[in-house]
């Protein structure tokens, strides 16, 4: 007679499911790593080859053309049109002096290096997007998406949370990596004074553009997600899982300043997901809370008792000029007084 196996046994057995799943998806991200780092390398070798012999005997663009007709028939979908050959001349021209960035390029694939090289000019800042976009393992559109949101100015803010005190270390590096000091809504067009219900309709409406700010991994569950307790339920403002943190995270959106008890109301909510919706194989829930405004040293001692993971973020619906661009403005003295003299202009005239 075969026993039936226990609840403690279907735990197990789901741990073990997603345990062989998740050696399967390494394996696989290992071949692909490797296939992606030997395309890198032979674009770069292609790229030196042609920049080293323009550089010799001064031959011009009409060498790529031809270079590219001539090896069409030898492609084998490696991409030698003209235009991708003259991208792997200036591959090799951007990082020939730059043997750090060298090893960073073979991490990422040739999209992602394409976008880098030709839209981000700054040594450092290209480092920065090398390095995360390898480590957050960000798409193209991540990774335009963040150059567009300025992350590399972003870089290095403290964040507030207590992921490193409730979770395991890898989880917990993990969680805050993926856990921003700042979220840029600016593209829902809101401006302020604004209610948490205008800003949760205005991100649910541009979902798409929201998951590209919170970055990858993130997938969409609801918002004023229901969750029964007994004769009573809750509706949490908006419900993600994290696919490579594998758990459930809940964002809540205060309109105002961060207040103390808001971490007291997020702990409970944690405590329901983990008891009522959260997977025997996932790991805890994680919450954020998403404000107008914090104060560092209140967030501290908010979150000290706290028995959740969870973290506190600010969010900017004004969209900031780069600082690039801004230096360059007059400032108001300097409008006031071409006003005054359009103004004088047009008197004498």
């Amino acid at each position: 007679m075969t026993t039936k196996p226990t609840v403690e046994d279907q735990a197990s057995y789901h741990q073990l499911l997603g345990d062989v799943r998740q050696t399967i998806q390494s394996a696989r991200h290992k071949v692909s790593r490797t296939v992606q780092s030997s395309l890198i390398g032979l674009y770069w070798e292609i790229g030196g080859l042609i920049l080293e012999r323009q550089e010799r005997f001064g031959w011009g663009k009409s060498v790529v053309e031809r270079l590219a007709r001539d090896l069409k028939a030898f492609d084998g979908g490696l991409g030698v049109s003209p235009q991708n050959l003259w991208f792997m001349r200036q591959f090799r021209l951007e990082y020939r002096d730059e043997p750090i960035l060298q090893q960073l390029v073979r991490e990422l694939p040739w999209g992602q290096n394409l976008v880098i090289f030709t839209k981000v000019k700054e040594r450092d800042a290209r480092e920065f997007y090398l390095r995360e976009a390898a480590k957050g393992s960000w798409s193209r559109s991540d990774l335009i998406q963040q150059i567009k949101a300025d992350a590399w100015s972003r870089r290095g803010m403290e964040v507030a949370n207590n992921f490193h005190r409730l979770l395991p270390e890898r989880q917990a590096e993990l969680a805050a990596a993926s856990l921003r000091e700042s979220y840029d809504l600016g593209f829902l067009g809101l401006d302020t004074p604004v209610r948490e219900r205008e800003i949760e309709a205005a991100m649910v409406a541009r979902i798409r553009d929201v998951l590209l700010e919170f970055g990858h991994g993130f997938a969409f569950m609801g918002n004023q997600y229901r969750v029964a307790v007994g004769r009573k339920e809750i509706f949490l403002d908006l419900l993600f899982y994290h696919r490579f943190l594998r758990c459930l995270v809940a964002v809540e959106l205060k309109a105002g300043a961060f207040e103390p008890e808001h971490a007291g109301k997020m702990n409970y909510y944690l405590n329901i997901l983990d008891a009522h919706v959260k997977a025997p194989d996932e790991n805890p829930s994680i919450g954020i809370i998403l404000c107008a405004d914090r104060d560092h040293f209140e967030v501290e001692y908010a979150l000290r008792g706290i028995e959740k993971p969870m973290g506190v973020s600010e969010f900017q619906l004004t969209r900031k000029l780069p600082r690039d661009l801004k230096k360059h403005l007059p400032g108001p003295d300097r409008f006031l007084e071409a006003i005054e003299i359009a103004k004088r202009t047009k008197e004498a005239k």
